[in-house]
Protein backbone atom coordinates (compact mmCIF):
# COMPACT_ATOMS: atom_id res chain seq x y z
CA UNK A 1 0.00 0.00 0.00
CA UNK A 2 1.12 3.58 -0.64
CA UNK A 3 1.66 6.19 2.07
CA UNK A 4 -1.02 8.48 0.63
CA UNK A 5 -4.58 7.55 1.63
CA UNK A 6 -7.76 9.04 0.22
CA UNK A 7 -11.16 8.22 1.70
CA UNK A 8 -14.33 9.05 -0.20
CA UNK A 9 -17.98 8.10 0.14
CA UNK A 10 -20.94 7.63 -2.16
CA UNK A 11 -24.27 9.31 -1.57
CA UNK A 12 -25.88 6.16 -0.11
CA UNK A 13 -23.39 6.00 2.75
CA UNK A 14 -22.27 9.61 3.08
CA UNK A 15 -22.83 9.96 6.84
CA UNK A 16 -21.19 6.62 7.62
CA UNK A 17 -18.32 7.58 5.30
CA UNK A 18 -17.78 10.82 7.22
CA UNK A 19 -17.75 8.89 10.50
CA UNK A 20 -15.28 6.30 9.19
CA UNK A 21 -12.98 9.05 7.89
CA UNK A 22 -13.21 10.86 11.23
CA UNK A 23 -12.26 7.69 13.15
CA UNK A 24 -9.41 7.15 10.70
CA UNK A 25 -8.21 10.70 11.30
CA UNK A 26 -8.82 12.19 7.87
CA UNK A 27 -11.44 14.20 6.03
CA UNK A 28 -13.36 12.81 3.09
CA UNK A 29 -11.78 13.47 -0.29
CA UNK A 30 -13.53 16.03 -2.45
CA UNK A 31 -15.74 14.11 -4.87
CA UNK A 32 -18.37 15.84 -6.99
CA UNK A 33 -21.28 13.98 -8.53
CA UNK A 34 -22.72 15.78 -11.54
CA UNK A 35 -26.36 14.85 -12.06
CA UNK A 36 -28.11 15.28 -15.39
CA UNK A 37 -31.80 16.03 -15.80
CA UNK A 38 -32.53 12.56 -17.20
CA UNK A 39 -31.19 10.84 -14.07
CA UNK A 40 -27.67 10.03 -15.27
CA UNK A 41 -24.77 11.05 -13.05
CA UNK A 42 -21.00 11.33 -13.33
CA UNK A 43 -18.67 11.24 -10.28
CA UNK A 44 -15.39 13.14 -10.46
CA UNK A 45 -12.49 13.51 -8.04
CA UNK A 46 -11.80 17.19 -7.43
CA UNK A 47 -8.33 16.49 -6.01
CA UNK A 48 -5.46 14.30 -7.16
CA UNK A 49 -5.48 10.61 -6.28
CA UNK A 50 -2.44 9.69 -8.38
CA UNK A 51 -0.42 6.98 -6.65
CA UNK A 52 -2.78 6.93 -3.65
CA UNK A 53 -4.69 4.20 -1.85
CA UNK A 54 -8.31 5.17 -2.47
CA UNK A 55 -11.02 3.80 -0.17
CA UNK A 56 -14.48 4.20 -1.69
CA UNK A 57 -17.24 3.71 0.88
CA UNK A 58 -20.63 2.78 -0.51
CA UNK A 59 -23.31 0.25 0.44
CA UNK A 60 -25.07 -1.19 -2.59
CA UNK A 61 -28.62 -1.47 -1.29
CA UNK A 62 -31.37 -0.53 -3.77
CA UNK A 63 -31.86 1.51 -5.89
CA UNK A 64 -29.40 0.26 -8.47
CA UNK A 65 -27.94 3.78 -8.75
CA UNK A 66 -25.96 3.05 -5.56
CA UNK A 67 -24.11 0.17 -7.25
CA UNK A 68 -23.63 2.17 -10.45
CA UNK A 69 -22.27 5.11 -8.49
CA UNK A 70 -19.71 2.86 -6.79
CA UNK A 71 -18.64 1.36 -10.12
CA UNK A 72 -18.21 4.80 -11.69
CA UNK A 73 -16.20 6.06 -8.71
CA UNK A 74 -13.92 3.02 -9.00
CA UNK A 75 -13.53 3.67 -12.72
CA UNK A 76 -12.79 7.35 -12.12
CA UNK A 77 -10.12 6.50 -9.54
CA UNK A 78 -8.51 3.98 -11.89
CA UNK A 79 -8.42 6.49 -14.75
CA UNK A 80 -6.94 9.05 -12.35
CA UNK A 81 -3.99 6.68 -11.71
CA UNK A 82 -4.81 5.60 -8.15
CA UNK A 83 -2.36 2.94 -6.97
CA UNK A 84 -4.89 0.82 -5.07
CA UNK A 85 -8.70 1.05 -5.13
CA UNK A 86 -10.50 -0.51 -2.18
CA UNK A 87 -14.28 -0.84 -2.41
CA UNK A 88 -15.58 -0.54 1.15
CA UNK A 89 -19.08 -2.03 0.97
CA UNK A 90 -20.59 -2.13 4.48
CA UNK A 91 -23.64 -3.80 2.91
CA UNK A 92 -23.06 -5.97 -0.17
CA UNK A 93 -26.26 -5.75 -2.17
CA UNK A 94 -27.54 -8.74 -4.20
CA UNK A 95 -25.81 -11.09 -1.71
CA UNK A 96 -28.97 -13.19 -1.39
CA UNK A 97 -28.50 -14.20 -5.04
CA UNK A 98 -25.47 -16.38 -4.30
CA UNK A 99 -26.44 -19.55 -6.22
CA UNK A 100 -28.92 -20.98 -8.72
CA UNK A 101 -31.77 -22.12 -6.49
CA UNK A 102 -33.96 -22.80 -9.51
CA UNK A 103 -33.42 -23.00 -13.28
CA UNK A 104 -32.78 -19.95 -15.48
CA UNK A 105 -31.96 -17.37 -12.79
CA UNK A 106 -29.07 -14.95 -12.38
CA UNK A 107 -26.42 -15.29 -9.69
CA UNK A 108 -26.55 -11.60 -8.85
CA UNK A 109 -23.78 -11.54 -6.24
CA UNK A 110 -21.32 -13.09 -8.72
CA UNK A 111 -22.35 -10.55 -11.35
CA UNK A 112 -21.66 -7.71 -8.90
CA UNK A 113 -18.23 -9.22 -8.17
CA UNK A 114 -17.48 -9.36 -11.91
CA UNK A 115 -18.56 -5.74 -12.36
CA UNK A 116 -16.37 -4.54 -9.50
CA UNK A 117 -13.38 -6.45 -10.86
CA UNK A 118 -13.95 -5.09 -14.36
CA UNK A 119 -14.21 -1.55 -12.98
CA UNK A 120 -10.78 -1.92 -11.37
CA UNK A 121 -11.04 -2.70 -7.64
CA UNK A 122 -7.87 -4.13 -6.10
CA UNK A 123 -9.48 -5.06 -2.78
CA UNK A 124 -12.95 -5.39 -1.26
CA UNK A 125 -13.98 -4.75 2.34
CA UNK A 126 -17.45 -5.73 3.50
CA UNK A 127 -19.44 -6.95 6.51
CA UNK A 128 -21.60 -9.99 7.29
CA UNK A 129 -22.14 -11.37 3.80
CA UNK A 130 -25.35 -13.33 3.38
CA UNK A 131 -23.23 -16.25 2.19
CA UNK A 132 -19.52 -16.71 3.01
CA UNK A 133 -18.77 -18.22 -0.40
CA UNK A 134 -19.26 -14.81 -2.05
CA UNK A 135 -15.66 -14.09 -1.03
CA UNK A 136 -14.64 -16.74 -3.57
CA UNK A 137 -16.37 -14.84 -6.37
CA UNK A 138 -13.46 -12.35 -6.33
CA UNK A 139 -9.90 -12.72 -7.60
CA UNK A 140 -8.77 -9.87 -5.32
CA UNK A 141 -8.43 -9.93 -1.50
CA UNK A 142 -11.70 -9.66 0.46
CA UNK A 143 -11.77 -8.46 4.07
CA UNK A 144 -14.95 -9.93 5.54
CA UNK A 145 -15.80 -8.22 8.84
CA UNK A 146 -18.36 -9.36 11.40
CA UNK A 147 -20.81 -7.28 13.40
CA UNK A 148 -20.33 -9.68 16.34
CA UNK A 149 -17.42 -7.50 17.50
CA UNK A 150 -19.98 -4.69 17.95
CA UNK A 151 -23.02 -6.70 19.05
CA UNK A 152 -21.34 -8.88 21.67
CA UNK A 153 -20.08 -6.06 23.93
CA UNK A 154 -23.53 -4.47 23.80
CA UNK A 155 -25.24 -7.78 24.54
CA UNK A 156 -22.91 -8.43 27.48
CA UNK A 157 -23.65 -4.96 28.83
CA UNK A 158 -27.34 -5.89 29.09
CA UNK A 159 -26.45 -8.70 31.53
CA UNK A 160 -29.55 -10.71 30.65
CA UNK A 161 -30.05 -13.33 33.40
CA UNK A 162 -31.62 -16.09 31.29
CA UNK A 163 -30.00 -15.57 27.92
CA UNK A 164 -30.60 -17.88 24.97
CA UNK A 165 -29.47 -17.18 21.41
CA UNK A 166 -31.80 -17.95 18.52
CA UNK A 167 -31.83 -18.07 14.73
CA UNK A 168 -34.95 -16.79 12.95
CA UNK A 169 -34.47 -19.51 10.32
CA UNK A 170 -32.26 -22.53 9.73
CA UNK A 171 -29.97 -20.51 7.46
CA UNK A 172 -28.85 -18.44 10.44
CA UNK A 173 -28.05 -21.43 12.66
CA UNK A 174 -24.28 -21.19 12.18
CA UNK A 175 -24.20 -17.53 13.20
CA UNK A 176 -26.47 -18.01 16.22
CA UNK A 177 -24.49 -21.08 17.32
CA UNK A 178 -21.24 -19.07 17.24
CA UNK A 179 -22.80 -16.50 19.58
CA UNK A 180 -24.17 -19.23 21.85
CA UNK A 181 -20.77 -20.93 22.13
CA UNK A 182 -18.99 -17.66 22.89
CA UNK A 183 -21.55 -16.71 25.55
CA UNK A 184 -21.87 -20.28 26.87
CA UNK A 185 -25.65 -20.32 26.55
CA UNK A 186 -28.30 -22.43 24.84
CA UNK A 187 -29.54 -22.18 21.24
CA UNK A 188 -33.02 -22.16 19.71
CA UNK A 189 -34.01 -22.23 16.06
CA UNK A 190 -37.13 -21.15 14.16
CA UNK A 191 -37.93 -23.46 11.28
CA UNK A 192 -39.92 -21.81 8.50
CA UNK A 193 -41.33 -22.88 5.16
CA UNK A 194 -42.09 -20.55 2.25
CA UNK A 195 -43.96 -20.86 -1.00
CA UNK A 196 -42.71 -17.55 -2.39
CA UNK A 197 -40.11 -14.97 -1.31
CA UNK A 198 -41.07 -12.65 1.58
CA UNK A 199 -44.11 -14.78 2.44
CA UNK A 200 -44.00 -17.39 5.21
CA UNK A 201 -46.27 -20.44 4.97
CA UNK A 202 -45.55 -22.04 8.35
CA UNK A 203 -43.08 -21.76 11.26
CA UNK A 204 -42.19 -23.69 14.41
CA UNK A 205 -39.67 -23.31 17.26
CA UNK A 206 -36.94 -25.88 17.95
CA UNK A 207 -35.60 -25.58 21.50
CA UNK A 208 -36.83 -24.61 24.98
CA UNK A 209 -37.31 -20.85 25.35
CA UNK A 210 -39.69 -20.83 28.32
CA UNK A 211 -38.65 -18.17 30.87
CA UNK A 212 -35.71 -17.14 28.69
CA UNK A 213 -34.41 -13.81 27.40
CA UNK A 214 -34.25 -14.62 23.69
CA UNK A 215 -31.85 -12.83 21.34
CA UNK A 216 -32.35 -13.47 17.62
CA UNK A 217 -29.36 -12.85 15.35
CA UNK A 218 -29.21 -12.60 11.55
CA UNK A 219 -27.34 -10.80 8.77
CA UNK A 220 -30.19 -8.70 7.37
CA UNK A 221 -33.80 -7.75 7.92
CA UNK A 222 -35.93 -6.91 4.89
CA UNK A 223 -39.73 -6.86 5.29
CA UNK A 224 -39.41 -8.04 8.93
CA UNK A 225 -41.98 -10.78 8.38
CA UNK A 226 -39.73 -13.63 9.50
CA UNK A 227 -38.29 -11.74 12.46
CA UNK A 228 -41.57 -10.48 13.91
CA UNK A 229 -43.20 -13.90 13.41
CA UNK A 230 -40.24 -15.51 15.17
CA UNK A 231 -40.54 -13.07 18.09
CA UNK A 232 -44.25 -13.75 18.35
CA UNK A 233 -43.68 -17.52 18.40
CA UNK A 234 -40.96 -17.20 21.04
CA UNK A 235 -43.37 -15.32 23.28
CA UNK A 236 -46.09 -17.92 22.64
CA UNK A 237 -43.62 -20.59 23.78
CA UNK A 238 -43.08 -18.78 27.09
CA UNK A 239 -40.11 -16.50 26.42
CA UNK A 240 -39.64 -13.70 28.96
CA UNK A 241 -38.26 -11.14 26.46
CA UNK A 242 -37.27 -11.20 22.79
CA UNK A 243 -34.60 -9.00 21.25
CA UNK A 244 -32.98 -9.10 17.83
CA UNK A 245 -29.53 -8.17 16.58
CA UNK A 246 -29.47 -7.77 12.80
CA UNK A 247 -26.50 -6.32 10.91
CA UNK A 248 -28.11 -4.77 7.84
CA UNK A 249 -31.42 -2.86 8.24
CA UNK A 250 -32.77 -3.12 4.69
CA UNK A 251 -36.29 -2.56 6.11
CA UNK A 252 -38.52 -2.37 3.07
CA UNK A 253 -42.30 -2.48 2.59
CA UNK A 254 -44.24 -2.90 5.87
CA UNK A 255 -41.07 -3.50 7.94
CA UNK A 256 -41.32 -0.48 10.27
CA UNK A 257 -45.00 -1.04 10.97
CA UNK A 258 -44.37 -4.71 11.73
CA UNK A 259 -41.49 -3.91 14.08
CA UNK A 260 -43.45 -1.23 15.96
CA UNK A 261 -46.38 -3.61 16.44
CA UNK A 262 -44.26 -6.67 17.25
CA UNK A 263 -43.38 -8.53 20.46
CA UNK A 264 -39.77 -7.36 20.15
CA UNK A 265 -38.37 -5.53 23.16
CA UNK A 266 -35.59 -4.09 20.99
CA UNK A 267 -34.12 -4.38 17.51
CA UNK A 268 -30.40 -3.63 17.41
CA UNK A 269 -28.91 -2.88 13.98
CA UNK A 270 -25.81 -1.23 12.55
CA UNK A 271 -25.48 1.82 10.32
CA UNK A 272 -24.34 -0.08 7.21
CA UNK A 273 -27.62 1.15 5.69
CA UNK A 274 -29.18 4.42 6.91
CA UNK A 275 -32.64 4.07 8.47
CA UNK A 276 -35.52 5.42 6.41
CA UNK A 277 -37.40 6.45 9.58
CA UNK A 278 -36.89 6.41 13.34
CA UNK A 279 -38.48 3.93 15.72
CA UNK A 280 -38.43 3.69 19.51
CA UNK A 281 -37.77 -0.04 19.16
CA UNK A 282 -34.69 0.32 16.91
CA UNK A 283 -31.21 1.00 18.31
CA UNK A 284 -28.35 1.71 15.91
CA UNK A 285 -24.72 0.80 16.68
CA UNK A 286 -22.03 2.26 14.44
CA UNK A 287 -19.51 0.23 12.44
CA UNK A 288 -17.36 3.31 11.74
CA UNK A 289 -14.61 2.53 14.24
CA UNK A 290 -14.37 -1.12 13.12
CA UNK A 291 -14.00 -0.18 9.45
CA UNK A 292 -11.53 2.63 10.22
CA UNK A 293 -9.32 0.28 12.27
CA UNK A 294 -9.42 -2.35 9.53
CA UNK A 295 -8.54 0.22 6.86
CA UNK A 296 -5.62 1.38 8.98
CA UNK A 297 -4.39 -2.20 9.35
CA UNK A 298 -4.67 -2.81 5.60
CA UNK A 299 -2.65 0.32 4.79
CA UNK A 300 0.09 -0.60 7.28
CA UNK A 301 0.14 -4.32 6.32
CA UNK A 302 -0.95 -5.42 9.80
CA UNK A 303 -3.15 -8.38 10.69
CA UNK A 304 -6.88 -7.68 10.97
CA UNK A 305 -7.66 -10.83 12.98
CA UNK A 306 -7.72 -8.75 16.18
CA UNK A 307 -10.96 -7.18 14.87
CA UNK A 308 -12.79 -10.49 15.22
CA UNK A 309 -14.34 -11.84 18.42
CA UNK A 310 -16.07 -14.88 16.91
Amino acid sequence: MSKEVKICAGTATRILGENIASHYGKSLANVNILRFSDGEFQPSFEETVRGADVFIIQSTNPPGDNLMELLQMVDAAKRASAKNIIAVMPYYGYARQDRKDKPRVSIGSKLVANLLSAAGVTRVMTMDLHADQIQGFFEVPVDHLFASSIFLPYLQSLALPDLIMAAPDTGGTKRANAYAKHLNCDLAICYKQRKVANQIESMTVIGDVEGKDVVLVDDLIDTAGTLTKSAEMMMEHGAKTVRAMITHPVLSGPAYERINNSSLTELVVTDTIPLKQNSDKIKVLSVADLFANTMRSVVSYESISSQFII
